[in-house]
């Protein structure tokens, strides 16, 4: 396992416990202090990535077998974050500059430009996507443990399936479950909210009464993220849930409510990730396209499956609406018909009836 160093203490202590750096992964610091040392200490094959570092240095570690990787200053992101966002690292300025100066919308306002499209600018954003995909894997290493909620983004706050699918998340998490979202608002904030809230129901309705007020994130998201904050000041919203929003659909701000954040620039990267993570299996409460493709994704996966441990149990929630509305049913249990997915997949009316198909949490997060 190459060694991965992401402070100077972690730097300074891998020094005097192995005397090399050769293989260390050495991320995003400020290493021009540190020239005597990297001067004397083995460096083959390491990494050395977005680094401050002296010229004079960066040369010579290169020369001496390390690959270094530039810091890419003239991107929006730090393409070498290693740790997954907080809400308050995306909507930091909200309440001086207003919501179009929050590092979220300045990320995706960029994405619309030309300038995203160059190499060095995709280089940054498949860098990022990387180190989100292992600040994610860090936080979930046991996927057994992790269940899917997804749904539509239009369903409105205050509404009964916001309360239903919140107060799913939350009996989702007392029953030991880590939840993760798409991170984005209707149905996944919900989700997130219910497992964020450490709290009894009645405190779970009380919260989605608060978030009523501004049911949606038009026209204005800074209202809409003001309110869910104030949900975050009132309760305790602290118990571990992920969010997993993407810029390339920027126009749908990520949800306040999960405790770690992981946004792509890349869908399908973000899209492959969180339903791999979710080895519990995924509930499916009623939306569109998105929640459409990630039906399909889960399915195709269980399809070609050679093991029914390695099937991920789905349950779509609202028969009236997958069989008739949106019927994506028929179709989900006609190519499940005969695999070994085939007991895996279920179509229920009520979270009640979800929840009770789910297997009892074997392992901790």
């Amino acid at each position: 396992m190459r060694a991965e160093i992401e402070s100077l203490a972690a730097f300074d202590a891998h020094i005097r416990a192995n005397g090399t750096l050769a293989g260390a992964i050495v991320k995003a610091m400020d290493l021009r202090g540190r020239g005597e040392v990297l001067g004397r200490v083995e460096v083959h094959n390491s990494f050395f990535l977005g680094c401050r570092l002296k010229h004079r240095d960066a040369t010579a570690l290169a020369e001496r077998g390390a690959t270094v990787f530039p810091r890419l200053p003239q991107v929006p992101f730090d393409a070498y974050r290693p740790s997954l966002y907080a809400a308050e690292d995306l909507y930091a300025g909200l309440e001086t500059d207003g919501y179009a100066h929050t590092k979220d919308a300045v990320v995706y306002a960029w994405t619309l430009r030309e300038r995203s499209r160059l190499l060095d600018a995709g280089v940054a954003q498949a860098l990022h996507d990387h180190f989100m995909t292992d600040a994610l894997n860090d936080l979930v290493p046991d996927p057994r443990a992790a269940i899917g909620v997804m749904g539509g983004h239009t369903v409105g706050r205050g509404t009964p399936e916001f309360a239903e699918t919140a107060h799913l998340g939350r009996r989702l998490a007392e029953a030991g479950h880590l939840v993760l979202t798409g991170g984005g608002p209707g149905a996944m904030e919900a989700a997130n909210l219910g497992a964020s809230l450490r709290g009894s129901a009645a405190d779970v309705d009380a919260a989605c009464a608060h978030l009523a007020a501004v049911p949606s994130f038009t026209p204005d998201v800074g209202v809409w993220v003001r309110a869910a904050f104030e949900v975050k000041r009132r309760w305790d919203c602290s118990r571990p849930n992920v969010g997993v929003p993407t810029w390339f659909y920027g126009h749908e701000p990520p949800n306040v409510f999960g405790t770690g954040i992981s946004k792509y620039f890349d869908n399908a990267l973000r899209e492959d990730i969180l339903l791999r993570l979710c080895g519990a299996g995924v509930i499916y409460v009623p939306g569109r396209a998105g929640t459409t493709q990630e039906i399909f994704q889960a399915l195709t996966r269980n399809y070609y499956a050679s093991r029914s441990d390695a099937v991920m149990p789905m349950i779509l929630v609202g028969r009236d609406y997958w069989q008739r509305e949106l019927p994506a049913w028929p179709l989900v249990a006609a190519l499940a018909s005969g695999r070994l997915m085939e007991a895996h997949v279920h179509l229920v009316d009520s979270m009640d009836e979800a929840l009770e198909i789910l297997e009892p949490v074997a392992v901790s997060v």
